[in-house]
This record gives C-alpha cells, structure tokens and sequence, in this order.
C-alpha cells in the first residue's frame, strides 16, 4: 500500500510510503485526501519522510488538501520533507502557503493547538 492512514479523534495522519510523488502516485494521495476531508476529517497530516522526490502532480496533491482543509476550517500540515521535496517547495515559494513542520509529532502538536485556537474563537462568538 503507497499510503497508510492513521484515523485518531481530531485529525488523520496520511503516510507516503513512495519514494516519487509523482504522476502515477500523486492521485492517489489527493483521493486519499479528498476522501478524509469530504467525509468529517478537517484535521490532516500528511507525512512524506520517505519521499524523496516531488513534482508538479505532488504538489497540485498538496495543495488540494491543504485549500480543502481551509474550506472546512481545517488544518492541513506537512511533515517529515527530505531535502529535494523541501527545495521544491521553497523554490514553487509554497513554503509560506503550506504548513511545514519537522516531525510527525509536531505536526500532531500544530493541529492540536490550532483546533483549541478554533473551539477559543467559537466560544468567544456566543
């Protein structure tokens, strides 16, 4: 399987067990996640530590979850990116659109925090 799910209360975490998210892999993971957040999960971590390539089609992916993750109010964070992933990002100058944080763990850490920021402001608004 190119891609495990994880499913905990708050979020969903996407594995990338690709070595090139590219044209033949790319679609796979936007389905993966189109399905999470067409289907009660606003909260999503994609981890692509063993990703070490990524092209146009990865990044249409990423891009995808991360404007649907918005639309529902969402997080949308990216983690474990190897150099040429994180050079590709930088150069596309998508690293200041998308969330990108080192670990799985952070990552979990930046959605926990953005969902209390979220219940705060909803509690202030009643």
């Amino acid at each position: 399987m190119k891609f495990d799910l994880q499913k905990e209360e708050k979020y969903a975490i996407v594995s990338a067990h690709v070595e090139k998210l590219d044209t033949l892999s790319a679609p796979d993971l936007k389905s993966e996640l189109v399905y999470l957040l067409k289907n009660g999960f606003k909260n999503v971590i994609v981890d692509l530590n063993e990703t070490k390539y990524c092209d146009s089609s990865g990044l249409s992916a990423l891009l995808t979850g991360n404007r649907l993750a918005k639309e529902v109010d969402g997080s949308f964070v990216i983690s474990g990116l190897q150099p040429a992933v994180e050079q590709l990002i930088k150069i596309s100058q998508l690293n200041s659109v998308l969330n990108i944080v080192p670990s799985k763990e952070e990552a979990v850490d930046m959605v926990m925090m953005e969902e209390i920021e979220r219940e705060l402001k909803e509690g202030e608004g009643s």
